[in-house]
């Protein structure tokens, strides 16, 4: 049920929405990715901040969820807090994934932002800091996001108390962010890349 749930809620594609108001159709504009930072070059940037906002907002509220449904039926303190990672699992998977635009969905980085401020905000303010950090360097999103995926999962590692089961989510979940940016690391191989501040993305 927690798996559900979150997934579904994970799964509302934000970007594609917003867009689609506009009359847009963000999947055959820009890189063609539903998430934040093809919102914004393509539809500007409130609407564009608004489509981050709603993406870590919906994995914030999923993590919430499993906390409620496990909750409800009884669950020990342990089993909570491992429904709340599940959850976070699953809104990430949502949103990669989601099945009202056949699977295809965005890169997951906001909505993991939305797991890990619930989860464990202090190892997500670190990879905000990575994230922060590489992007003034290189002004590449993609790069930042990237390192910001790699960050989290050491952080989670090193910080005490340990949780190996979130430790192992976490890795999983950055090795996942940056599988999902293939594109973006073929572009950037081939010096296409777009970087920040760019209105267009080259596929």
């Amino acid at each position: 049920m927690v798996a559900v749930a979150a997934y579904l809620l994970g799964s509302i594609p934000f970007g594609f929405i917003v867009a689609k108001a506009k009359g847009i159709d963000i999947r055959a504009v820009g890189s063609g990715n539903i998430g934040a930072t093809n919102a914004m070059r393509v539809l500007g940037k409130p609407a564009g901040i608004a489509v981050l906002l709603l993406d870590a907002a919906k994995g914030f509220f999923a993590v919430g969820t499993g906390y409620f449904i496990s909750k409800a039926f009884g669950a020990t303190d342990g089993q909570i807090e491992t429904a709340r990672i599940l959850a976070g699992i699953f809104a990430v998977l949502g949103h990669n994934y989601t099945c009202w635009l056949k699977f295809k969905g965005g890169k997951g980085i906001a909505t993991t932002a939305g797991v890990y401020l619930s989860l464990a905000p202090w190892a997500l303010l670190v990879a905000l800091g990575v994230f922060i950090l590489a992007l003034l360097l290189t002004r590449y999103v993609s790069v930042a996001s990237m390192s910001g995926a790699v960050a989290l999962p050491v952080t989670v590692w090193v910080m005490t108390p340990h949780n190996l089961f979130l430790g192992f989510v976490t890795t999983a979940l950055g090795a996942l962010a940056i599988y999902k940016h293939k594109a973006n690391l073929q572009r950037l191989k081939a010096g296409t890349e777009n970087r920040f501040g760019q209105k267009k993305e080259t596929k």
